[in-house]
């Protein structure tokens, strides 16, 4: 097949098939390396107005964009229909302190397509008719409460009688630098409509700042050709087939902007903008040069047409570069088919397909270039004025070794268009079934120098690198090596495994030293990207002094123990010295699982008797100690920390097998707490878990009980039975509590963007599922739980993963009527045939109903339904 081909050259490094791709950022404005404010608020240092006049200092961002993997040479889209205040170059949204649920992209738009060498690409943009509104969507949610839902551009009425545009853009690559581009609009409406057009292509500003002052041009070489000259890069052509006009000015930013004066004969970043939609003439370069070019259409389409703009952008020269347009993007389209035909095989559900497909394209889109040099940052550059001195004691400011330049996979591109360290862990699954090579990329990048911290943490995300993400990089490294090796014929790549796992050994050091305060192996941790699941911010001090010792945070190192033991183990077969290691993480995940159970002798462990369910503890100045009874996600992560290992391997592994054995043997007490290390289950296996038999039953019959945990869609992040009955905490000063919230946040905690008291998060379920498997894999039908709680129907824990799986799968997947449940009620994206089969992924789901909720484009960790449809295609076989 073509396109496994080129992803070998692309691999391999014989052909740069990757050195396009879709690297650019949907919101650069707001972020916090472009943060230089005396008081670090980034969303209002430079906002959506300003984008349009500002140059960056360490990306760019850009509509349906594309860009070389040095983010040297980009390319974007420019609308304008002819009544908006400015032309429509990226995506707009609220910032965290305008929306009333926090940060939120108000647009509509889908990624509907990608291979992984993005040799062909598509996507949609929803552009209204009437003026884009900004006023409207920034006041309306400025007045609604956090007890009423956001207002987004659809309940405008901006799309009423389809008065709008489809713009579809898509790529296909004749070579690794030779792009075809195809821009085709459709007007939905009732009458013929004006559409500007503005495809443009720039430099990123790199000589401004005072380290490399070489300047690249754009220039007019034909009436339809912009050249590109660039040090670096090279020369390339930007042919346009029957432009209107080439409009040139500078990625430079307008002073206007910045309170002073702009002088004459300067042609800033904004002069495309301010010639099209304001007319002033003098803005852009009559000398047809600059760093920044635009070629000019005017499209009127009539109702129900549709007009196509085609560009080439190449390095090697063309005669008649739209000769082969057609017919090469005929290729690539046919061979991005016969590529997900394989990829797909055994998904039979047309509707499954697309949803999978959709959810490819979302991950392959949300790559982006990500440049941040810390030091840099907080020092500033020598041709701008110094930061103020506070800044070297804020922000990121221990952090000074972090120095990004590569290609990221994102969470989304416009409310997250930064890396987060779990995140990044769950997107590698779903990339490692297209492109293994960059899933193991990833996975190397952040324990790479340049990214870990020299005392082993983990950079957390760029608003703070210093907090703390759950530690589930090890499991994703283990599970992706598995996925590599099975497609290449059981042949392992131990040097990735190796590599990974020497730095994450750092990196469970850091956590040792710097989360179990009292070296009891019970662990802090703080708020584990789960933001506002506890009665306290667990990232912040306490009201009332001391600490809190987390459930969640103890099991994720259980877990972390065991990956990393399997790791070991794997890297034992060839190198005997990796047994100690093993060991070592074997004898840790004991010690955990002892501190869980018999804390303090029993009487302030983490598992309560009486209720038979984990719990964080208070731990107070005073030494007291109290549980906080919040039936949560926070007591069922205890579930992960699950191994099975067959007798098999323990044969291989002579020095850790006796040692495993003394220890069961010498430590009665420790080996009491484990769950049936020493029985063999099916096929002579061994099974390391937090949970015996009895204890585990009684976490299952909660979790699957459909008035605490189970929705028809999941298993959600809060039990139901605190709908009625919510969890209070007081102190002298103030009183706290925790209540069932299906949607989304009502308290602001971490901004109030994002809920974990009641909705559905498809990272910890698919982890649920995967630890079902897991289990059942030991137990077989020896062990069955009623699923639902309450029904008398008994199923195989594999079953009860299988009927998890389905029950998260339907929330994309169309019903019986037609519908999915992730769109909510009627209305146009259910019903009407130009939206109801463009797929959005959220961040979160009702707990109840099911509809998306949070960030609309998360198929970072939300793309991992396409495991889910693939095991359940399997399951259907």
């Amino acid at each position: 097949m073509q396109e496994q081909r080129r992803l070998a050259e692309a691999n391999n490094q014989t052909a740069a098939w990757k050195k396009f791709g879709p690297y650019l950022t949907e919101r650069q404005w707001g972020t916090v390396r472009e943060d230089y404010s005396a008081d670090g608020n980034a969303w209002d240092f430079i906002t959506h107005d300003m984008a349009r006049g500002y140059a960056y200092r360490w990306g760019e961002e850009g509509l349906a964009g594309l860009s070389d993997d040095q983010q040297q040479l980009c390319f974007g889209v420019g609308l304008w229909n002819g009544v908006d205040p400015l032309l429509k170059e990226r995506l707009y949204g609220l910032t965290n302190g305008q929306g009333n649920h926090g940060e939120d992209v108000k647009e509509q738009y889908y990624y509907l397509d990608s291979t992984p060498t993005h040799s062909y690409m598509k996507m949609l943009y929803k552009y209204p008719q009437q003026a884009f509104p900004y006023e409207d969507l920034c006041a309306e949610n400025a007045r609604r409460s956090r007890l009423e839902p956001e207002y987004e551009l659809l309940d405008t009425g901006i799309f009423k009688e389809n008065r709008y545009f489809d713009v579809f853009v898509e790529y296909a690559k004749a070579g690794p630098d030779d792009v075809l581009i195809r821009i085709t609009a459709h007007n939905r409406g009732p009458e013929a409509a004006t559409l500007h057009v503005l495809p443009q292509l720039w430099f990123r500003n790199t000589w401004a700042w005072g380290y490399d002052d070489r300047k690249p041009e754009l220039r007019q070489a034909r009436p339809d050709r912009v050249e590109a000259r660039h040090h670096a890069l090279g020369q390339y052509q930007l042919y346009c087939e029957r432009p209107g006009a080439l409009l040139f000015c500078d990625n430079e930013t307008n002073p206007k902007l910045l309170g002073r004066k702009a002088g004459w004969g300067s042609y800033w970043k904004d002069g495309i903008n301010d010639y099209v939609v304001r007319r002033h003439r003098k803005a852009v370069n009559p000398a047809q040069r600059g760093t920044k070019a635009a070629a000019h259409y005017t499209l009127t389409i009539a109702p129900g047409e549709s007009q196509q703009v085609r560009l080439r952008l190449s390095q090697p020269a063309h005669e008649a570069p739209f000769a082969d347009f057609d017919q090469i993007f005929a290729e690539r389209q046919q061979e991005a088919d016969v590529f997900y035909d394989c990829v797909q095989e055994g998904v039979a559900s047309p509707d499954a397909r697309a949803v999978q497909r959709q959810a490819f394209a979302g991950m392959l889109w949300s790559k982006q270039y990500y440049y941040y040099d810390v030091s840099q940052w907080l020092d500033g550059d020598p041709n701008w004025p110094a930061p103020q001195g506070a800044r070297q004691r804020g922000r990121n400011s221990t952090w000074r070794h972090l120095h990004n330049a590569d290609i990221i996979s994102m969470p989304d591109k416009w409310e997250y268009p930064w890396y987060a360290a779990w995140d990044l862990a769950f997107h590698c699954l779903p990339l490692a079934m297209l492109d293994a090579s960059f899933a193991k990329q990833q996975l190397r990048l952040l324990t790479q120098d340049g990214y870990l911290h020299p005392n082993g943490q983990m950079p957390a995300y760029e608003w703070k690198f210093e907090d703390v993400n759950a530690p589930v990089h090890a499991w994703a490294t283990w599970r992706v090596y598995q996925m590599d090796r099975k497609l290449n014929g059981g042949q392992g790549d131990t040097q990735f495994l190796e590599a990974v796992f020497q730095k994450l050994v750092m990196t469970f050091t850091w956590w040792v030293n710097r989360k179990d305060r009292d070296e009891r192996n019970i662990f802090e941790g703080g708020f584990l990207g789960m933001d506002n699941i506890g009665v306290f911010d667990r990232s912040a001090p306490l009201p009332t002094g001391g600490k809190i010792e987390q459930s969640d945070g103890t099991s994720w190192m259980a877990m972390f123990s065991l990956n990393l033991m399997r790791m070991a183990l794997e890297l034992a077969k060839t190198n005997p010295v990796y047994q100690e290691m093993a060991s070592k993480f074997f004898e840790h995940f004991l010690y955990i699982a002892h501190a869980m159970t018999l804390g303090g002798g029993g009487e302030f462990n983490l598992w309560d008797e009486q209720d038979q369910f984990y719990y964080d503890v208070l731990h107070m100045p005073d030494d007291s100690r109290e549980r906080l009874r919040i039936r949560s996600m926070v007591g069922l992560i205890p579930l992960f920390a699950v191994e099975v290992i067959e007798d098999e391997l323990l044969e291989a592994v002579p020095q850790f097998t006796a040692r495993a054995w003394w220890l069961v043997q010498h430590r009665p007490h420790l080996a009491a707490l484990v769950s049936r290390w020493q029985e063999p289950g099916k096929g002579a296996r061994h099974l390391l878990s937090l949970m015996r038999r009895n204890r585990l039953k009684s976490v299952l019959t909660r979790m699957l009980d459909e008035t605490e945990f189970l929705s028809d869609y999941g298993i959600r992040s809060l039990s139901r039975y605190h709908l009625e009955h919510p969890y209070e905490y007081h102190t002298a000063e103030d009183s706290f509590e925790v209540r069932y919230v299906a949607g989304e946040a009502e308290s602001d905690m971490f901004g109030g963007n994002s809920n974990w008291r009641g909705p559905v998060w498809f990272p910890v379920n698919y982890l649920i599922i995967e630890s079902l498997q897991r289990l059942h894999s030991y137990y077989d039908n020896s062990f069955k739980v009623e699923y639902p709680t309450g029904s008398g129907q008994l199923y195989n824990l594999s079953q009860v993963a299988d009927a998890l799986s389905e029950r998260l799968a339907k929330l994309l997947l169309k019903d019986e009527t037609g519908r999915r449940p992730a769109f909510g009620p009627a209305g146009p994206l259910q019903d009407d045939p130009h939206f109801r089969d463009y797929l959005l992924f959220h961040e979160f789901f009702h707990g109840d109903d099911g509809h998306g909720l949070g960030a609309s484009h998360q198929t970072g960790w939300t793309g991992l339904v396409v495991r889910l449809l693939q095991q359940r295609s399997k399951t259907e076989a």
